[in-house]
C-alpha cells in the first residue's frame, strides 16, 4: 500500500484501554502527532469489553478507511484479525500495529516495539502479507496470529492470571510452580502426515519467533513462510531439566536441548484424551481437539521489510 499515492488518507484506530499496563493514552499522545504531521486523519474508537475489537472489525464499513490501526497487544491484534477474517464480504484492510500491551509478539519479530518507531513505519506505507493459523475446534472456527499452546503452556497462562499484580514476572513465577507440579497429558498428534502418540509436557505452535514479552519460543519461525513451527516436549522430562530449560526460552537456545523436538509444518491436529483449554495468542480460549492449517499471506500489515 503506497500512502503517497492517496490524496486523502483516513485510518480507524482501535484502542484497547485495558491492554498491558493501561498506557494507551500515553501511547496515543506520542503517535497521534506523527500521523497528523503526515496529513493522515484518524478516527479513534476504544474497546469496552472482551471481543469488542472483533465485533467492530467484522461490522466496519471498510469503504471509508484506508487501514486499521491497533493500539494494544497480542490479544487486541488477535481480535481484529478474527473480525476481518469472519467478515461476510471477505474484504480486508492493511493493519498497523502500535504496541501498548503486555505481549507484542509480532512487533518483536519486526523490531518495532517502540510506539513512535512503529508509527513511523506505518507512515512510510510499506506493507507485507503474513500468515494466519486457522483453528477448527468442535463447531468453532478461530484464527491465531502467533501462538497456539497446550499443556504446560496453558497451565502457566491459567495460573498467571492469579498473579497479575506481579506484572510480567508472573509468567516466570507461574512457570516454576507448574514445572514443580509436572503434569503430563496423553494425546495423538498429527503433523502433516506424521502421527505421534505419547505423553506430553507441552506443545507450542508458533507463527512468530517471539511470544509474550520477547521470549524466543520458535527461533526459526517466519511470519510469511506458509509454515507453523511446533515445539514439542514429551512427558518424560524431569523437573530439574524443565527448570534448566526455562531460562533458555528467552534466547532461543532451548531448541538445542535433547528433550525438545522442533517441527515446521503446514498443518497439524491434536487429539488429547481429555478436553483441554488452549492458550491462543496469550488468551485462554477454546478446547481440544483441534485441527490447524496455515493460511499463507492471509492478512496485510505495515512494517519494515
Amino acid at each position: 500500500m503506497l500512502l503517497k499515492e492517496v490524496t486523502s488518507i483516513k485510518f480507524l484506530v482501535i484502542v484497547n484501554p485495558h491492554s498491558g499496563k493501561k498506557e494507551s493514552r500515553q501511547v496515543l499522545d506520542v503517535v497521534v502527532p506523527i500521523f497528523k504531521s503526515n496529513n493522515i486523519e484518524l478516527s479513534i474508537t476504544r474497546t469496552e469489553f472482551p471481543g469488542h475489537a472483533r465485533d467492530l472489525t467484522a461490522a466496519l464499513d471498510l469503504d471509508i478507511y484506508h487501514a486499521l490501526l491497533v493500539v494494544g497487544g497480542d490479544g487486541t491484534f488477535h481480535e481484529v484479525v478474527n473480525g476481518l477474517l469472519n467478515r461476510t464480504d471477505g474484504r480486508i484492510l492493511p493493519i498497523g500495529l502500535i504496541p501498548a500491551g503486555s505481549g507484542n509478539s509480532v512487533m518483536h519479530d519486526l523490531d518495532l516495539i517502540n510506539p513512535a518507531k512503529a508509527a513511523e513505519a506505518i507512515v512510510a506505507g510499506n506493507t507485507r502479507f503474513i500468515d494466519v493459523a486457522q483453528i477448527q475446534m468442535n463447531h468453532l472456527l478461530t484464527y491465531s496470529i502467533n501462538l497456539i499452546g497446550w499443556g504446560l503452556v496453558t497451565d502457566v497462562g491459567k495460573r498467571s492470571e492469579t498473579f497479575r499484580w506481579l506484572g510480567p514476572s508472573r509468567y516466570t513465577v507461574s512457570s516454576i510452580i507448574e514445572i514443580l507440579l509436572r503434569r503430563t497429558r496423553k494425546a495423538r498428534l498429527i503433523i502433516d502426515q506424521e502421527t505421534i502418540v505419547g505423553q506430553f509436557s507441552f506443545i507450542a505452535a508458533c507463527n512468530s519467533v517471539h511470544v509474550g514479552k520477547g521470549m524466543k519460543m520458535a527461533p526459526s519461525a517466519e511470519l510469511s513462510d506458509g509454515l507453523i513451527d511446533l515445539l514439542i516436549v514429551e512427558g518424560d522430562i524431569s523437573r530439574r531439566r524443565l527448570l534448566s530449560v526455562l531460562p533458555k526460552l528467552f534466547d532461543g537456545t532451548h531448541v538445542d536441548e535433547p528433550e525438545v523436538t522442533y517441527y515446521q509444518a503446514s498443518s497439524f491436529s491434536l487429539y488429547p484424551e481429555t478436553e483441554d483449554i488452549l492458550n491462543i495468542d496469550g488468551e485462554l480460549l477454546g478446547t481440544t481437539p483441534i485441527d490447524v492449517k496455515v493460511l499463507k499471506h492471509a492478512i496485510e500489515i505495515f512494517g519494515e521489510i
